[in-house]
């Protein structure tokens, strides 16, 4: 297989794998708010659920996992372009959230994120009164 050298792609290539060993990788998420709260699904495709950690610090949602590099001793390395370190994202998750019903599962490489909002920050309808009313009102909402 002949493959042609490119000294500047090389370069790309080395400053990449520098800088990806010492940052932590992006960690892509969907978020959206259902009636009950918000759901967080995030990409980890890969990682040993065992290294995943999800925690709230007052207002903080941090979610962390590590992927560790592929077992290879004395091998010599063609390509590798999958990712491997700290992976981490942070959010502030307000007010009207009920921190204490936070749960978090994993599975297929997914990590959902269930953030319930509390009582008084769910919508609700708010009954209206009437301080006169003519008989034919009364009879509707009597």
């Amino acid at each position: 297989m002949s493959m042609s050298f490119d000294p500047f792609s090389e370069f790309d290539r080395l400053a990449s794998a520098l800088n990806a060993r010492t940052a932590p990788k992006a960690m892509p998420v969907d978020l959206y708010r259902d009636h009950d709260g918000y759901v967080l699904n995030a990409d980890l495709p890969g990682i040993d659920p065992g290294s995943v950690d999800v925690d709230i610090d007052g207002q903080l949602l941090t979610i962390r996992a590590q992927r560790t590099a592929g077992d290879a001793d004395g091998v010599k390395w063609i390509s590798q372009e999958r990712p491997h370190g700290s992976y981490l994202r942070q959010f502030s998750v307000g007010e009207g959230v009920d921190t204490s019903r936070i749960s978090a599962s994993y599975d297929n490489g997914v990590l959902s994120v269930i953030i319930p909002l509390s009582e008084k920050a769910r919508p609700r309808k708010v009954k209206i009164e009437t301080t006169s009313s003519t008989p034919a009102q009364r009879s509707i909402t009597g």
